[in-house]
């Protein structure tokens, strides 16, 4: 019998753990049941106040616009590098020159201070988002505005707004700055090369006015004094090389701005201004030296007035050929911006999303009130059960302030 008992008890095992689970689910809607108006009444009120909150924030409207970066061509010192490292070392060579990404480094340019000031000067940003200071009213522009380069070489700007036209204005105003601004910066090998020349050619013509007035100053008070034929005819030829090292030697100074010392080019160039000084030394302390024979005072003093001012007059006629193959240079390297897609203004508001934010509500008040309606039945129980009701009591006790 105990047999037949066991036997017919083990059958009987399987179906009431099947009913227990149907018994839990059922309890667990029961509870929902219970609390209905906690489960329904919270995700509703949620939902009211947060369609009412998204209603009363302002619409947004972003706009944007797509330039292409001007590709810089490879400088004079990557050709170099290049050609003697071969085409696998390129990469590591231009990484080693410190050359970016043309895209990288406009972005930078597009997020300095300089082109921040423009854009609030010009747009009057202070009023708009109503700040009292420049880096209060920075901070405002840079958390509106996003500026990305993508993987495809396009500079994305894209700037937010409550005006559509005054956002889309916003974003084509940067490209106009952008423009402006590298027109006068030296952006690439062939500007920097053009602004050292450019210097160098305006203090050479300021040291060529200053020689003249000397030497014109000298005749009218010591009277023009004879100059022989040949001291003239060495005089020309020793200055004009004189200023054909000095320009060596700037544009040797030039070179070591983007090349290092072992570049073919500039141990070509130190070597003709060895030989050039060579010359020079022998043409100042040689043969026919214009001082030797100096026909007076007077005329010692003229000579060395002559010859700094046909140095100068060689000096500034040099430079001025390396200028102007400098400018041709910069114009064929230009950095011209072209405008992909020019900002206009949205028809449609970018945020808020009104729907989004209210369904987001509503799904978190609902998960927070299926949870508050559990734990409100647990505490029901508890409080039913008195050794339950007990702890409760004491967890009470133990978190009341004293």
């Amino acid at each position: 019998m105990n047999e037949n008992t066991a036997s017919s008890g083990a059958p009987q095992d399987g179906p009431p753990q099947a009913g227990e689970d149907e018994v839990s689910l059922l309890d667990l809607l029961l509870v929902l049941a219970k609390q209905k108006l906690l489960v329904l009444g919270l995700p509703f009120a949620a939902g009211v106040v947060s369609l009412a909150v998204a209603f009363s924030l302002p619409k947004i409207y972003t706009a944007q616009a797509r330039i292409l970066p001007p590709q810089q061509r490879e400088s004079t010192a990557a050709a170099a590098l290049s050609a003697i490292a071969g085409a696998a070392g390129a990469g590591a060579a231009a990484q080693a020159l410190g050359l970016k990404n043309p895209g990288d480094l406009f972005v930078g340019i597009l997020k300095g201070h300089t082109i921040a000031d423009r854009m609030i000067e010009r747009f009057r940003l202070k009023e708009v988002f109503e700040t009292e200071t420049m880096v209060a009213t920075r901070r405002a522009l840079a958390r509106v505005t996003k500026i990305s380069a993508g993987r495809d070489g396009l500079i994305t700007i894209e700037v937010e707004d409550r005006d559509p036209k005054r956002a889309a204005d916003m974003a084509n105003a940067y490209i106009e700055e952008l423009d402006r601004l590298i027109q006068v910066l030296a952006v690439t090998e062939a500007a920097q090369r053009r602004l050292f020349f450019e210097r160098q050619l305006a203090a050479a013509r300021e040291q060529l006015v200053q020689a003249e007035v000397a030497l014109r100053r000298s005749i009218d008070e010591k009277g023009l004094a004879a100059v022989e034929a040949q001291s003239r005819a060495v005089v020309g030829t020793v200055e004009r090389l004189r200023a054909e090292v000095a320009v060596k030697q700037i544009q040797l100074n030039a070179m070591r701005t983007f090349a290092t010392e072992r570049n073919p080019d500039m141990v070509r160039l130190r070597q003709e201004i060895a030989s050039m000084q060579a010359e020079l030394a022998k043409l100042e302390g040689g043969n026919g030296a214009p001082a030797r024979n100096p026909a007076s005072p007077a005329g010692l003093e003229n000579i060395r007035l002559l010859r700094d001012v046909k140095y100068l007059e060689a000096m500034v006629e040099l430079l001025t050929k390396q200028f102007e193959a400098a400018k041709i240079d910069e114009a064929k390297d230009a950095a011209i911006i072209q405008v992909v897609d020019s900002a206009i203004p949205p028809d449609f508001k970018s945020r808020p999303k009104r729907a989004l934010i209210v369904l987001v509500s509503v799904l978190v008040a609902g998960l927070v009130a299926v949870l508050l309606a559990f734990i409100r039945e647990a505490l029901e129980k508890a409080r039913r059960d008195p050794v339950s009701s007990a702890r409760l009591e004491a967890l009470r006790a133990q978190l009341r302030f004293r």
